[in-house]
């Protein structure tokens, strides 16, 4: 999704960070793109919208006043976490209305090797995120950039500030144990 920062970046350019307006109108066709995908793939009578979905995101980003945007990538990033969040907040709320039913599922087609119709639980999703952060904080986040801001290794490697090779190694390694997690079938 959105390439590596490079030694163009705004904040290289001009001495200063950008702002989230600046970011946010070159992120948000991916972003939209990347939530429309998620969405795709939930039931039918999904009350939420790609574009709610990433405006939702962009709100809880503006919420923040203390955070300050490297660049593009550091954005994207933060938007993938803010997406979990909204998407997460939306399963409980609809379980909390529905006294625990009705589950929202969500595909994780974008992780390599699963086959496109594999469907998980969201909350069971990011439960299992949880307990993989306390034992790979890294290969959490790896997973949160990769599958919700849809970063390619390379990006994820330069944004995490480590070697490619980590990152592919977190990467397989957060795959098998969410597997694992989630009952073998979900990741």
């Amino acid at each position: 999704m959105v390439m590596p920062p490079s030694d163009n970046s705004d904040s290289s350019k001009t001495g200063r960070t950008p702002e989230p307006q600046e970011l946010w109108p070159r992120v948000y066709t991916e972003l939209r793109a990347l939530a429309g995908a998620y969405l795709r793939r939930e039931r039918p009578d999904h009350t939420l919208q790609p574009t709610a979905l990433v405006h939702e995101a962009y709100i809880r980003l503006a919420e923040i006043d203390r955070m300050a945007f490297r660049d593009e990538a550091h954005f994207a990033a933060a938007a993938a976490g803010a997406i979990r969040r909204v998407l997460v907040d939306h399963a409980r709320a609809r379980n909390t209305a529905k006294r625990g039913g009705g589950w929202q599922r969500l595909t994780l087609s974008g992780l390599e090797g699963l086959p496109a119709e594999s469907v998980i639980d969201m909350l069971a999703l990011d439960e299992a995120l949880g307990r993989l952060a306390k034992l790979d904080e890294r290969g959490a986040r790896v997973i949160e950039l990769r599958f919700f801001g849809g970063m390619t290794i390379e990006a994820t490697a330069r944004l995490l500030d480590c070697g490619i090779t980590t990152v592919k190694e977190k990467w397989e390694f957060a795959r098998v144990w969410l597997k694992r997690e989630l009952g073998g079938d979900g990741i």
